[in-house]
């Protein structure tokens, strides 16, 4: 996207960053205010429908993205892009709805590898495209493969949906959060886990934007680093695939509680190490071990949200939570940066570890059922 963006303008270096740093928040800045609201229209009318109207909407967005002039229209785009969001979260929703709640585990953590893998290969892809046609064109396929998808959307899945019939306060109330707790038996819990996602994605995306500068660091600014640094942002995807549906159907029969912990203690275990390597194999091995945490702690946070939600909420819970995970994306790419600059690379690993076991503790402290299980299963 900053390539893109220098494109679009005689702009220096410090500018350059500056306009990326706003074309790729405000994606995630509109996400989080929306995804609310229609994930209370996707509970009164469907997921199917949401799944559609995301496809198309973002088709339509990535579409106009590759004709753009400057910058300010691609930022509007980009925030246009962020109101038609939604179709992961409307799929995890709809898997949690038509699933059996006792392997709702393993079929999130199916999806989340699914999910994982786009993202893996979404920029090796996308660079190969931009090599071989232009950056312009990697906008126009993928609206294409949208539309595709929004295809597949409507002709292949079958939802049993039964709208919910709601007073006039309920629908006024439905988007709000405050509203929507007070259908959960333990709102407390459905708050804790939502801060729980933006804790974890900001750790993660925290490291996104300095992990090739540490490779290149690491390297001496020697050999292929692009080549290297691509494989090392890859590592975690690739072991999150592998690890994600197994620790689900771990977790659907030994206890989501204990894959949750675990998870939490293990990446901690595994970022405060980064900060020290002096190999770029060590550094390798640890990436690669995140992605199994990764792969505990997201899935089984979507399953513990699935498990405490009446099937009334799962659209509205499952919003929330992509807005929760959008301002972890917001606020990690900016803390990452900041953190960096200001002390180095080093700290950027131990502060990630640090908010996570503050998450740990805070789970911990706050809730003895998760507590509880998690001893009753070690």
């Amino acid at each position: 996207m900053s390539l893109y963006v220098s494109e679009l303008g005689n702009f220096t270096k410090a500018q350059v960053s500056f306009y990326s740093g706003l074309v790729y928040a405000a994606t995630f800045l509109v996400t989080a205010i929306v995804s609310p609201i229609w994930g209370a229209l996707a509970d009164r009318k469907g997921r199917k429908i949401m799944l559609i109207r995301a496809s198309f909407g973002m088709a339509t967005a990535m579409f106009l993205m590759g004709l753009v002039s400057n910058v300010w229209q691609l930022l509007a785009l980009r925030a246009l892009q962020g109101l038609f969001s939604g179709y992961i979260s409307n799929a995890q929703a709809l898997i949690a709805s038509q699933t059996p709640r006792d392997h709702s585990g393993k079929a999130l953590g199916t999806l989340v590898t699914g999910s994982t893998s786009g993202m893996l290969m979404g920029p090796i892809i996308g660079g190969a495209l931009a090599e071989v046609f232009s950056i312009r064109d990697t906008f126009f396929i993928t609206a294409t493969l949208l539309v595709i998808a929004g295809i597949l959307s409507a002709v292949f899945v079958t939802e049993y949906f039964v709208p919910v019939k709601r007073t006039k306060s309920g629908d006024q109330q439905g988007h709000l959060l405050g509203g929507l707790l007070s259908q959960f038996e333990k709102p407390k819990l459905i708050i804790v886990l939502l801060f729980s996602t933006m804790f974890v994605q900001l750790g993660n995306t925290s490291i996104a934007p300095i992990i090739s500068l540490y490779v290149k660091e690491l390297m001496h600014n020697a050999g292929p680093v692009a080549f290297v640094a691509g494989i090392i942002a890859a590592l975690p995807g690739i072991s999150n695939i592998l690890a994600a549906p197994r620790l689900g159907a771990y977790g659907d029969s030994n206890g989501s509680s204990k894959v949750l912990m675990a998870g939490y203690l293990f990446a901690t275990i595994m970022y405060i190490p980064q900060g020290f390597v002096t190999s770029i194999w060590v550094l390798g091995f640890l990436r690669l071990m995140i992605g199994i945490s990764d792969g505990a702690l997201f899935p089984t946070i979507q399953t513990l949200l699935t498990k405490n939600a009446p099937v009334t909420a799962t659209s509205a819970i499952f919003s929330w939570n992509q807005s929760f995970q959008a301002l972890g994306n917001m606020f990690g790419s900016l803390l990452g940066g900041s953190l960096a600059g200001l002390f180095g690379y080093n700290v950027v690993f131990i502060s990630t570890a640090c908010l996570l076991m503050i998450n740990f503790l805070m789970l911990w402290i706050t809730q003895p059922s998760l507590r509880i299980k998690f001893r009753r299963t070690v």
